[in-house]
This record gives structure tokens, sequence and C-alpha cells, in this order.
């Protein structure tokens, strides 16, 4: 099928100020998701939508809500009090990238009437109700905000509200399902008329997405929308791999860094602690190099480093999987990962943030020998082809002077600053708690990682006291060539090290270090055992509450007297359970008697 991609020729015609809007934002044409679904949600239909990162999908719904609004308002003056279009986001960083786009087109004279809110985590839930007060036709959002606010029924009755609204726009579909916010969605589901149009947005298709359509969506029309069917990135995008070895992996990334001076680049780390320790360290090594960092436990300051490195040139950003999804940043060149994401499909959402729009990008994974199957998986699996990386003879070539020059450096940094030196610690046991959880571990196996040689890479001072550092992991172990007393490392900051100085003295007498909280000595086990344990005492504990709710209920019927007899059964039950609990008989044994006491 031929798609007219010229905007003035969509049917149903688009009005001048949303043409005249997105002539000035320089969009001469329509990108294939835009021109399938925009003519079907302005036809009154509701659409589910696939289409890769970077493919223009916000516009894709945005042209369409403002003007089924205005075609709203030749029908009836818009009431300041109801909404008429909602957008969920996943995140709040590209719920308010939407409301920037949304807010552009509000300028034009003949827009600019329309209200429009966001409504997001991270501040008082009163600001959001002022928000909403004073008007807001329509509304972008983060889930949970939502529906915090549609139960706020004593400052605002916001489900009344939204008895008019036109149409409700699931972005980044499947990551709202991954965050776990299913049950937040069909929650709001039910606060929403009937009577509206459903555009859901996504870069995958999931089982959990299926279920989602059908509850949310009448009748929807499927659009995929794909550049090549045998890959699911954009083809202006190149992803290479590297063949890298573990203690040589943050050598060949600065090496990288260093020779490959690009305006912006995104690297993606394994967890929260690891941003932190490699925002500490990294400007150590690249000290004309802007370094920004940003991961999901930092609340207020998230929006202001977003936007710092939206306007910086020459910089870094040290990232999670936060930021895997739907960030649009077209000068983004380099998209580099410490190693593959905990799932398959981040993977193709975090090499999405380059390669905007139709521009060229890069993507770069660094791989230990033992994950070499991880590229013909991910060909496989997601789609995606990594080409084998043949850097420059300075990128790849790693020597021993540089070896150590470098290990210097990160431990000089540690004991300069116990805050760095416990930076570290927490980054290197979450990056071994993170692969553990791989979603491939089959072919990433915590077992075959060589932690010794990984420590070395952090350039930690010590190896961290888990379980899961062995005696060979010790020994492939290189740290500071001097004996040295790790109590004596001081904090820069005075209070804190004031602080621990006197515990340091309470442990020297008791021979216990002080804590808020007695905590009983236990110990340390595997997190595949931690979390093993806990998955049976929750069952052990769903168990007792339906005992629990079984007798209740039973209870609540008409009582009567209890026998001798039934006494007397009841306590040889008992005397047979624990005779099996103490495997004085067996299983059978039990059964046996058990059954013949019946």
């Amino acid at each position: 099928m031929v798609v007219n991609k010229d905007w003035i020729n969509v049917t149903p015609q688009l009005s001048k100020p949303v043409l005249r809007c997105i002539g000035k934002q320089g969009f001469e044409t329509m990108t294939p998701i835009q021109a399938a679904v925009i003519p079907l949600l302005l036809s009154c239909k509701d659409v589910v939508a696939e289409a890769v990162t970077g493919s223009g999908k916000t516009l894709a719904f945005v042209v369409p809500m403002l003007e089924m609004i205005m075609k709203k308002e030749k029908e009836a003056p818009l009431r300041k009090e109801f909404v008429y279009a909602v957008v969920i986001s996943p995140t709040r960083e590209l719920a308010i990238q939407i409301y920037k786009v949304l807010g552009l087109f509000l300028q034009e004279a003949e827009l600019s009437h329309i209200t429009l809110a966001l409504l997001v985590g991270g501040r008082a839930i009163e600001v959001d109700v002022e928000s909403i007060n004073k008007g807001a036709n329509l509304v972008v959002c983060t889930p949970g905000r939502l529906e915090d606010l549609l139960s706020e029924r004593k400052q605002l009755n916001l489900a009344g509200r939204l008895k008019e609204l036109e149409i409700l726009v699931l972005d980044e579909a499947d990551r709202l399902l991954d965050l776990g916010f299913s049950t937040t969605l069909t929650t709001i589901l039910q606060y929403l008329p009937r009577q509206r149009r459903t555009g859901l947005f996504s870069a995958t298709q999931t089982k959990e997405l299926q279920d989602l359509v059908r509850a949310g969506l009448r009748n929807p029309v499927l659009i995929s929308v794909k550049e090549k069917s045998s890959i699911s990135t954009p083809i202006a995008l190149e992803n290479y791999y590297v063949i890298v070895e573990p203690r040589d992996k943050f050598l060949f990334l600065l090496n990288f860094i260093r020779n490959r001076r690009t305006q912006k680049g995104l690297f993606f780390l394994p967890t929260c602690a690891c941003v932190d320790y490699w925002a500490d360290v990294l400007p150590l090594f690249v000290p004309d190099m802007k370094i920004f960092a940003i991961h999901g436990k930092m609340k207020q300051k998230r929006h202001k480093i977003l936007e710092n490195f939206r306007e910086a040139d020459n910089t870094i950003l040290l990232c999670t999987d936060l930021l895997a999804r739907g960030l649009d940043i077209p000068e983004v060149e380099w998209v580099v990962q410490w190693e593959p994401p905990s799932s398959p499909a981040a993977l193709v959402h975090r090499v999405g943030r380059t390669a905007r729009g139709g521009a060229r990008g890069f993507s770069l994974l660094p791989l230990l020998p033992s994950e070499d199957a991880y590229v013909p998986f991910i060909k496989t699996n997601q789609k995606v082809e990594l080409k084998d990386w043949r850097g420059s003879a300075d990128e790849i070539k790693i020597s021993q002077k540089l070896r150590e020059k470098v290990l210097s450096m990160l431990h000089d940094a540690q004991k300069k600053d116990r805050a760095v030196l416990d930076k570290g610690q927490r980054a290197f046991v979450s990056h071994v708690q993170a692969y553990s959880k791989h979603e491939c571990n089959l072919l990433l196996q915590l077992k075959e990682l060589p932690l010794g040689h990984i420590a070395t890479s952090y350039g930690l001072l010590k190896l961290p006291i888990m379980p899961e550092v062995k005696e060979e992991h010790r020994k492939q172990f290189v740290g500071p060539k001097e004996q040295m007393d790790y109590n004596l490392i001081p904090y820069k900051d005075k209070q804190k090290e004031a602080s621990r100085l006197q515990k340091l003295e309470e442990y020297k007498k008791t021979g216990v270090w002080p804590s808020k909280k007695k905590k009983k000595m236990v110990q340390s086990q595997p997190w595949r055992q931690a979390k093993q344990n806990k998955e049976e005492r929750r069952e052990r504990k769903k168990k007792r509450k339906e005992t629990q709710k079984n007798a209740e209920g039973k209870r609540g019927k008409r009582r009567r007297a209890v026998t001798q007899e039934e006494l007397d059964e009841l306590a040889a039950d008992v005397a047979l359970m624990k005779k099996l609990k103490k495997r004085k008989i067996t299983k059978e044994q039990f059964d046996e008697a058990f059954d013949g006491s019946q």
C-alpha cells in the first residue's frame, strides 16, 4: 500500500494552525508511522501501533489529539473544568518531553486557549490538584500520579472532569507493563468513559500488551511499521560489539571515550550504584569532558540534569535503563553499554536513543569472551545485528603501563575519600547481583564471571565479603601494592568522618560495629538462595492466610460443641505430624496412619 506522506494531503484534512506549527518545527513530510496512524485516529478508530524507536510516534498522536479537541470546540466551547485528552507515559522524563512538544503547538494563537497540565511524581500532590483546578484540557501524566489523583475525592473530583474525554494515549505501553503498572492501568481505565478513542504505542508487542488491548480498546486497527523486516532498529543505526578481557573492560571503554570525541553520548550501566561510582571517578580521566549522571533513585534532580545534558557539548550521560525508553535527544551520536541489559528487549530501546529521526547513530556493546554467544542470540531473539567492532589501534591497544597508571588513579581516588571507596564496593556488589538476574542466564552465567578480574577493572582497593567471591577470584584480583589499614581511610565530609571515628572507637572496645538497629548476626548467603527462601516464606504465609480464612468461614457458621472423641482424634493427628516433622516416621507411614484415622 502506498501511503501519502505530505501533511497537507492527510484525510481528514489538518487545520491551518497545526500545519503551521508542524512547518515551524521543520517536519516536511510524515514518517511511515505518522502517515499510517494519524488518518485512523482522525477517523475515530482505536489504534495499536508498533514501530521502531525514533520513528516519530509522538507526533503520530499529538497531531490527531489537537485536531479532535478543535473539532470538539466547534460543537460547543471548551470548558475549563473538563479534561478532553490524556497521555500516559511510563517515566517523568518521557512525560516532560511530550509536555514540551504539546507546548510548542499551543503557542499558536488559535490554540493558545487550550490548557495543558503535567502530572508526575516527585512533588506534592497539592501542586497537581492546583494545576488541574486552573484548567487542564490536555493532561500528560505518569500512571501512578494519575491513579493517586483519581482517588483524591476531597479536593478534586477528577473522575467527573474526565466524563468528556475524547482520547486516551498509552505511550511506550510495553514499558508501562514492564514497570508493573498493569493493575494501575486497569484501575485508571475503570474511571474513563467507554465512548472515547484510544491509541496504544509501543516498540514491541508482548502477551501482556495484548491483554491490555483487549481490556482498554474497542476493535482496534493494528499498525506495525518497520523499516526492514529483518531488523528491529532504524536503518541509519549501526550496532557493534567487541570482545574484551574482563580486567580491561574499563580501560577499553576509557580509550574509546578519549578517542571518539562526540557531541553527546549515552553510557548505560547496570545499576544505580554503578552510575554513582563511575560518575565520581570517570571525570579524573577525561577532565575536558562534561560528565553527567542520572538514575531512578534521583528524584528532584533528574529534570535539571537532563536539561543540562541537552544544552552541553562534548558530554557523556551515565545512566541506567531509566533512559532506555522514549528519550529524544537528536544530538546523541553514540550509545555505549557496560554489558548486555537484563532483558533482550531492553537492548532495542537502549540503542534506539541514537539515530533519531533519520540521523546516523552508533552503538557499542563490549562482551567478555564467555558472552560471545549473545551476538547470534540477540539477532535471532530481537532482530538486532551486532557487527564486529574494528576500532583504531589507539582504542584497542591496552598496554601494561596504561593498566598500572589507571589502576593507581582509581586506588588513589578511594584512598583520598572513603565515600568513593564505599561507592566502589556498592557498585561491584550491585553489579554482581544484577548479573545474576539476567533473563538470558543460560548465556550470561554468573558462575562463568571471573569476579576477581572484574573487581580489578573497577579499581577496587579490596574485594567485598560476599558468598559469590571464591578463592579463585581472590587470586585473580589485583589490589594496592602496599599493605594498608582500611580503617585509616577518611571521609572528605568532616561530619561523616567524625561519626565514623566515634563508631570505630566503640567497635575497638566492644568488637561490634554500632548501628541504629540491633541486627541479629546471621551467616550471609547467595542472593539466589535468599530469593528462594523469601519465596518459600511468602508461600507459607499465603497458606497460613488461606487456612485462617477457611477457619474464620467455618466459625461464621453455627457453632456446635466439640466432642471428646474429636479432640482425641485431633491430638492423635498432631502427634503424627510431630513424628513426621522429627523424621521418626516416613511420609508413607504418615499417610497410611493419617488415612486410617479418618
